[in-house]
């Protein structure tokens, strides 16, 4: 298939303006190149999945998930998928972000450097 996938496209746009609590924290934090200069850009459609926050130039993903994704066979798929496509991919929760935002600020700043 070429060019873009409109309905993907689509989903996240309306994700961008459904953000979760937790991901509008992380946003506000990660946006504007705040961490060591790298830019990242959220709701990311890569490879028919739309990832939260994408840092395109160190190949990383960063996901902020609720409970119902504790111990999803989906999201193990998809991080092996992605991972396959040269990406690494850091999962939150949401009361991780929410309750202990410099310890996550923190880890993915460590993964940029490393």
């Amino acid at each position: 298939m070429r060019g873009p996938d409109r309905k993907t496209i689509r989903i996240a746009r309306r994700l961008r303006v459904n953000q979760t609590d937790a991901e509008t924290v992380l946003w506000n934090r990660i946006r504007n190149r705040q961490i060591d200069g790298h830019k990242f850009v959220r709701q990311q459609p890569i490879g028919g999945y739309v990832c939260d926050f994408v840092c395109r130039e160190r190949l990383l993903i960063v996901e902020v998930d609720g409970g119902q994704h504790n111990e999803s066979a989906a999201d193990a798929i998809r991080d092996r998928r992605l991972t396959q496509d040269g990406y690494k991919v850091l999962r939150f929760w949401n009361n991780d972000v929410l309750g202990n935002l410099e310890g996550v600020l923190t880890t993915i700043q460590a993964e940029l450097t490393g």
